[in-house]
């Protein structure tokens, strides 16, 4: 009996994350993937290239470098470790979200599996629900919820592939920015600590520096700068506190 309770609990937790897809961070993703379409479109990509990288490497801003990195002709090795050092981001992600969803009894392949479905939305979203979901739901509302965005946003990149063609650039790329808007001001809202405030603020102020002299890895250089300032600001700030 004990059993069948929780499975239930499970499939209903499920549910419930496969709901976050008609939230509104919902709706912003898959308004951010129509942008994407029409861009991979325009980039010379096939309806089964874009669609193959929705699934398979999911994080859009990931997604963007690889058509970037098409548009203006580089290597595939180079375009391999573009992709892999701007998705170093998802390492310190995955490290927050696991202690939060798991229970003493979910399988660690379980956990390896679903970490493929850790995106910004995906990651905010169950972060900012997890303390009203019991334990032992946890994995199950964040496997509904990262596999629904998923799914159905592979199926918006394959379905609108050629449809959305006619979409300006300036629209195509304003639709994609939704996206990082609302991972920025998410994480702001919900930042429980000084250091937070700090690492976005600096992140925000050096970005564009970091995008005029190194284009190629702006990213990189504007966390590892932002970040290590924030760190060692509140560190000071607590020293003094103390």
């Amino acid at each position: 009996m004990t059993d069948m309770l929780a499975e239930r609990s499970r499939r209903y937790w499920f549910v419930q994350g496969m709901k976050g897809l008609l939230s509104l961070p919902g709706f912003i993703l898959m308004s951010a993937f129509v942008g994407f379409t029409a861009l991979a479109f325009q980039s010379g990509l096939t309806r089964g290239e874009a669609t193959f990288l929705t699934f398979f490497v999911w994080a859009l801003p990931s997604q963007m470098i690889v058509v970037g990195a098409i548009s203006s002709g580089m290597g595939v090795v180079a375009a391999f470790l573009a992709v892999s050092l701007a998705s170093m981001r998802m390492t310190p992600m995955v490290a927050a979200l696991v202690p939060e969803i798991r229970d003493k009894k979910t399988p660690s392949a379980l956990l390896l599996l679903l970490s493929h479905f850790v995106a910004i939305t995906a990651w905010v979203y169950t972060l900012k629900k997890v303390q009203d979901i019991p334990r032992e739901g946890r994995v199950a509302f964040f496997a509904g919820l990262g596999i629904t965005l998923t799914l159905v946003n592979t199926a918006i990149v394959f379905s609108l592939y050629g449809v959305v063609s006619q979409l300006p650039p300036i629209a195509a790329g304003t639709l994609y920015f939704l996206t990082p808007m609302y991972f920025v001001m998410s994480i702001w809202e919900s930042a429980r600590q000084p250091v937070i405030y700090w690492a976005l603020a600096l992140g925000i102020l050096i970005a564009p520096a970091s995008h005029h002299f190194a284009p190629e890895i702006d990213m990189l250089v504007t966390g590892l700068v932002a970040g290590t300032f924030a760190y060692v600001i509140d560190r000071a700030r607590r020293k003094r506190a103390s």
